[in-house]
Formats: C-alpha cells, structure tokens, sequence
C-alpha cells in the first residue's frame, strides 16, 4: 500500500461528500474515491445532446437537510434553489388538476371535484405535518442498534420519546403511515379519486409497488417530509441541475482538506485481522486507512465488495435478501418546443409548465401500471413525471429550446424470460413518448434527442443495484434501525472499521445528506475514549 489516510470514502455521491467533510472538518486526513469522471453520484449535470444539459439521474430538490446546506456553507457556494409556484399539475382524459400555490387555491381545485374533499384537505395536511415532523426529527439521529446494551435502551427511548408525545390521533395517523396501503391511507380521509391521485403518486416514486400494496402509504410521507428555502413539502430546482449541488459539496470538502480522486473504482474492502485495513482499486492499487465508509448501496458493498467469509453467516444471508428495485426508468430529453396539452392548451410558458407533470391519471391506472409490469416487465400505461427545468432555468438549453426531465415508473429491475433492457430500451424508450404524446400530441414531433437509463442503465452508470434510486427498498422491513438490517441499522458493519453512510442506511433515499452527516457522526463518536469503550462492551 502506497498511501495512507485516515479515512476513504467509497463513491463520491452526495453522501459520501458530506460524510468526507464532517470527517475532514474534525481533522481526518480522507479520500474520496469516485469510479466516473465526474464527482456527484446519481445527482450530476451532464450534456447529452450537444448544447442540452440536465439532471442526469436525480433531478428535484427537497429532502436535503437545512444543516447540511448550513454546515457546507452551500449558499456561499452557489447553491440556488427556485421554488415551483404550484407543486403538481396533472392532466387526465378531459381535464386536470394542480396541487399547491396555497391552502386556499389547492382547496378550490379540489372544489371542483368534491366539496368534502376541500373541506378534508387542511385537516389533512396539518395530520401528514405532524407525522412528517417526526420524521425530521429523527432524519439526523443514529438509529438505536437491537442487542446494544443499555446506551442503546436509553437512544431508542430517546428518540421515541417525540412518538410518545403525539396525541392519540396522530399516533393513529403514524400506524397509518407504516401499515397501509396508499389508497387506504387516502381512502380515509378523501372520496374523490382525482383528488386521491393527486396525492397516490407520491407513493410509487421510487418505489415498485401500486398504491394498493401494503405499506406503500410510508413512500408518500417520505416525499413530503422534505423543505425548500424554510417551507416544509416544498419541492424546487437547483439553479444549474443537481449537479450544482454537488459541485458546491465539492468545493466544501477540498476546503476541509479532502482528496478527491476519479475514474477511480473500488474493487476490493480489504480486511486485515477482522478489521477494514483500506480498499484495492480495479486498477490493482492499494490505499490504506483505518476508516473505510462505502457510499455505495448494501447489496453492491457486501455481495461484491467484502469477502463474504468476513461477514457473520446471519448477516451474510440476510444481505443476500436485501431488496433492491425502485422500478424506475430515467429519461432525458431535448424539446424544440413546450409540450402542448390537450386539457391545458399552450405553447408558450406557463404556470403548469414549470410544475411537476405527472401522468398517471387514476388510483386504478397506477395500480395497472405496477400489475403490468410483474406480469410483462414494464407499464403498457406507465406513470410519468415530467419536469421542463428550462421554464425556470434557461441555462440548460439553447435559447428557444427546452429540455424534459422523464421519470417514469413500474419497470421491473429484471424482465422476465430472460430479456435485458439493452435489448428492449429503445422500444420502451419509444413507448414512453408516445404515452406523453397522448396528453401533449405535439411532444413527440418536438423531440430532438433523448438518452436513455433504463434500470440497467442505472445500475451499470451510477452503481444503483436494480436501478434501484434509493438503494434499497423502503419497506418496513427496511427502515430505521432495520436499514439495512436489525443489529446494523448505526452505519457500522460487522467489520470493525467499516461503516456505510449511503442511501442503503436510515434515513433512506433521495438527495438528503442525512446518511453522510450521521455516519460521519458515528464515526467520530467511534473515534472517541467513549466511543472505543462502547465498542468493546
């Protein structure tokens, strides 16, 4: 081994980025070893069409943690978030509906559909707060490890002290959330389904189940948990693609005195005497450090890169049935011109242009979609968001252009009879187009270029294990101190030394540094006289 650090990171994912500050920060000498070109993980800007650039893979903002933003000084970075004026527009067969700009003005979109559902909404919304509140709360906090001792007795009673204190409605509210299916959930509060669906789709992002499974209610509140500039559930576009973001955590970490290092892919976690001793490289080269944190998901880190005879045999074959698949398929896609929507005539820029664009008209037709693709592989009518970034941001485009952000669920990680995506992709490519063009007949004649990820497109680019955006699915079985499994849930593995601080750990998926800023934390506290005690008990 050539060199020696402190601590290296493995993948320079937003995450690892943030863990790699907070070490640096405290005085660790750290590297960071990212296998693409470009620093950033799934939450880059790239060019993909000559003078079109975009969000490759993540592409909103909302869930990063205002500490994070706080502690990297990203705003004196450049970190620039613009707020969407309404959160959602959603075209179905001969009308449409938005959500957001307001209490008031959501109240009278739902008027139109039902009066009871007005009059639901902010009773709901103050219901969803509150639960979601809790879940900020605890976003920033070590998960409690089963079998830990006494210090670990007095962190879960800790941290559920805040669940203690909620007053019985919403402690019911909360079961709610972690047991029921999204349109039980929803049923129980709202009757129309245009309104239903408004919410329902929250649900399925990232997440290969329909709005019936059980425990798909939890995905909804996972989104709405997040803020914007100080407002809770807001969602925004980062000046720049999200690559900006993570240009700025970039600029933070060589502040602090953290290398970086590209086109440098980790191949091995090498352990010596039961403890992580550094990582060998594919290129052959060795690098030493007493601290190894893995941005990468669990399945990629323990079924590929730790020796499986390192690991404990419980621990090794519940990794092997750790659940990856968000069933999603990512596309980009340069316009010559806005889409033009039947329900919402118009060229040229407007309100709903700049929101959220969600296809997926119906309760019944997002359940459909997630039927369909167990049985065939993907979505005869899948559901699709769509984002026009350039209606905020006229950076990404050439003057009069437009690019659209696709991201499109209910497509299986793996495709039955044997098929790969690289030999389906265009096709579904295809399809996909034309599913928007049913709402929007002049979008695909507007099409210039597009690129494509398909869930094995995600995998073999960014690492994500089934395409899978939040490294692992967010079941119940799959959170909190169960993520990714009971006795793990603190960022520690089995093996001394190595810790994971990626999506694959509480509190789970989306862009927001909380897994890199408590692993961080965890290791530092490790590092400590009582932490070293602690360990050893």
């Amino acid at each position: 081994m050539t060199k020696r650090y402190d601590a290296i990171i493995i993948g320079g994912g937003h995450n690892g980025l943030v863990c790699a500050f907070y070490l640096a920060r405290a005085g660790l000498k750290v590297r960071v070893l990212e296998r693409r070109h470009v620093v950033g993980g799934a939450a880059v800007t790239e060019e993909f069409h000559p003078g079109f650039r975009n969000s490759t893979a993540s592409y909103t903002v909302s869930l990063l943690r205002p500490k994070v933003i706080a502690d990297m000084k990203l705003h004196d970075r450049g970190y620039r978030i613009i707020e969407r004026t309404i959160s959602n527009f959603f075209p179905f067969e001969d009308t449409y509906l938005t959500l957001g700009g307001g209490t008031q003005r959501t109240q009278e979109q739902f008027a139109r559909f039902s009066r009871h559902d007005a009059e639901a909404y902010p009773r709901y919304d103050a219901a969803l707060e509150k639960v979601a509140q809790v879940l900020r709360d605890l976003a920033l906090q070590i998960p409690p490890n089963a079998g830990g001792g006494l210090l670990e007795l007095v962190a879960a009673a800790r941290q559920g002290w805040p669940l203690a204190k909620l007053d019985l409605a919403a402690q019911r509210d909360l079961l709610d959330v972690f047991t029921k299916s999204a349109r039980d959930f929803l049923n129980g509060w709202f009757e129309d389904d245009h309104v239903k669906t408004a919410f329902g789709f929250d649900a399925v992002v990232g997440n290969f189940a329909g709005v019936s499974t059980p425990g798909s209610a939890y995905v909804l509140l996972h989104h709405v948990f997040g803020e914007v500039n100080g407002k809770f559930g807001a969602w925004g576009h980062s000046v720049g693609g999200m690559g900006a973001i993570t240009q700025a955590m970039a600029a933070a970490c060589v502040d602090a005195g953290v290398e970086i290092s590209l086109e440098a892919p980790v191949a091995k976690v090498l352990i010596e005497g039961g403890r992580a001793a550094g990582v060998r490289l594919e290129s052959g080269e060795e690098i030493a450090a007493g601290i190894v944190a893995a941005n990468v998901g669990p399945a990629m880190l323990y079924r590929g890169m730790v020796d499986g005879h390192e690991l404990p045999e419980d621990f090794r074959r519940r990794m092997k049935g750790f659940k990856t698949g968000s069933g999603t398929f990512r596309m980009n896609v340069a316009l010559s011109e806005l889409p033009d929507f039947t329900v919402l005539p118009g060229r040229e820029k407007a309100e709903h242009h700049t929101a959220g664009i969600i296809i997926a008209p119906g309760m019944d037709y997002m359940d459909r979609a997630f039927d369909d693709a167990k049985v065939h592989g993907w979505s005869k009518k899948p559901i699709i968001e769509m984002k026009l970034p350039t209606t905020v941001d006229d950076t990404l485009a050439p003057p009069g252009m437009h690019i659209a952000s696709l991201f499109c669920q209910q497509f299986s990680p793996q495709l039955p009879d044997g098929r790969s995506w690289d030999a389906v992709r265009d096709e579904v490519a295809d399809h996909i187009i034309d599913t928007v063009n049913e709402h929007a007949p002049n979008f695909k004649a507007s099409v210039i270029a597009r690129q494509i990820h398909s869930p094995l497109d995600l995998e073999r680019k960014f690492g994500l294990i089934g395409g899978d955006i939040f490294h692992g699915q967010m079941g119940l079985d799959q959170l909190w101190a169960a993520r990714p499994v009971l006795g793990h849930g603190d960022y520690r593995a089995p093996v001394p030394g190595l810790y994971m601080c990626g999506s694959g750990t509480h509190p789970g998926g989306g862009v927001t540094g909380a897994p890199g800023h408590n692993a961080a934390h965890a290791i530092l506290a490790d590092r400590s006289l009582i932490g070293r005690l602690r360990r050893r008990a």
